[in-house]
C-alpha cells in the first residue's frame, strides 16, 4: 500500500471512481512533470450536488460539495498516475462557485477542497488557488474545481 493510500485509509476516505468525461475533452493531461486535471463537478454519494450559494445552499454545504470535487480530483490523479505517491505537490486549484451575485464567501466554500488536499498530502497539499463565482455551472451543480499537480 502506498503512503498516500495508507493516509486515505487512516482518514477513513474511500476514493470514488474517476469520473468519465461528459463532453469532448480528456479527464487529465500530463505535460512534463505536471498533471492537469479537468474540472471536477460536485458529485456525492447521493448524486450531483446542485444549488446556488447565497440562495439555497450555505457555506458549509458548499464546502462539503467542494470536498467531493477534491475527492474526484484525487481519483483522477490516481487514474493518471497509478500511484498517488507520485504526486510531489498540489500546485494550484481553480474553484468555481455557482452563486448569487451578492455572495462573497467563495474562498470559504473552496476551502472544503483545499483542506482535503492538506489532510491527504500534508505540506505538499498546500497550493496556489483561485475561487470565483459563476452565474451557473454544468448540470446545475454548485461547485466545479480543476487542479494542477507536480508529479514524478
Amino acid at each position: 500500500m502506498s503512503r498516500i493510500d495508507a493516509r486515505l485509509s487512516e482518514l477513513g476516505i474511500t476514493l470514488p471512481g474517476a469520473p468519465a468525461p461528459a463532453a469532448n475533452y480528456v479527464p487529465f493531461v500530463r505535460s512534463g512533470n505536471q498533471l492537469f486535471v479537468s474540472g471536477q463537478i460536485s458529485n456525492g454519494p447521493e448524486g450531483l450536488i446542485k444549488g446556488r450559494l447565497g440562495a439555497d445552499m450555505d457555506v458549509s454545504e458548499g464546502a462539503l460539495a467542494a470536498r467531493f470535487c477534491g475527492l474526484a480530483l484525487i481519483a483522477q490523479a490516481k487514474a493518471a498516475l497509478g500511484d498517488l505517491d507520485r504526486i510531489k505537490r498540489v500546485v494550484k486549484l481553480v474553484g468555481f462557485v455557482n452563486s448569487t451575485p451578492d455572495f462573497i464567501d467563495q474562498p470559504k466554500v473552496i476551502n472544503g477542497c483545499s483542506d482535503l488536499m492538506v489532510e491527504v498530502f500534508g505540506e505538499a497539499g498546500r497550493h496556489a488557488r483561485s475561487a470565483v463565482s459563476a452565474a451557473s455551472l454544468p448540470l446545475g451543480v454548485s461547485i466545479e474545481i480543476e487542479g494542477i499537480f507536480e508529479v514524478e
